[in-house]
């Protein structure tokens, strides 16, 4: 289904548009991403649904989506290591959000190690996303530093403990993604700037 989708959006792109074959094997990926995406979606918010946490879910992939416009982060190397990434984090994360209920302070000392750990390595680019401008990493650094502060503060005050959940778990699983050894873990390469800056 994914190849006869794709085969034939390339052959109306190839039609209308005279592109060189390194311009449409980029086209091909975006559309296999694409892809990807849209049906991880349907199939993680249709089992949401079917346990009743959609809205938690809803709400943890906003804020968390926020983040990584920011900070980026890890992006799996084959199509079922993200399959399997996105389920067990978008399934058991929502659950988590709705019954734990983490120490206050222990949760806010969390969150202050993971606004650190931003500092550190916000943001982290890909092979395929080179972050190359001195000037937009450090505009992304900053700016993910601020959101974490702004969740952190969100989370200290706000009393709804699913709400402060889902920003604290956010806040986490953006931290997570940004790491090196997250990276080494998924066998992608990391700080993908320096290598371009080098050929």
């Amino acid at each position: 289904m994914k190849d006869l989708l794709i085969n034939s959006a390339m052959k109306n792109i190839e039609r209308y548009k005279d592109y060189d074959k390194e311009k449409l094997a980029e086209i091909r990926y975006g559309l296999a991403n694409l892809y990807l995406t849209i049906t991880k979606t349907i199939v993680i918010f249709t089992i949401s649904y079917l346990l009743g946490n959609l809205k938690t879910l809803l709400l943890l992939m906003a804020l968390y989506s926020i983040l990584r416009l920011t900070g980026f982060g890890v992006h799996a190397k084959k199509s079922w290591h993200c399959w399997i990434a996105s389920l067990v984090t978008f399934l058991i994360l929502p659950y988590l959000c709705e019954v734990l209920r983490i120490n206050h302070i222990a949760k806010i000392m969390l969150c202050m190690f993971c606004i650190i750990l931003l500092v550190f390595y916000a943001p982290a680019d890909t092979e395929k996303r080179p972050l190359i401008n001195a000037e937009r990493r450090r505009m992304y650094k900053v700016a993910s530093a601020f959101l974490g502060v702004f969740y952190t503060i969100l989370c200290a005050f706000i009393q709804d403990n699913i709400v402060s959940n889902c920003l604290f778990f956010a806040l986490l699983l953006e931290t997570i993604v940004i790491l090196p050894i997250t990276y080494k873990l998924f066998g992608v390469r990391y700080n993908n700037y320096l290598y371009y800056k080098k050929e």
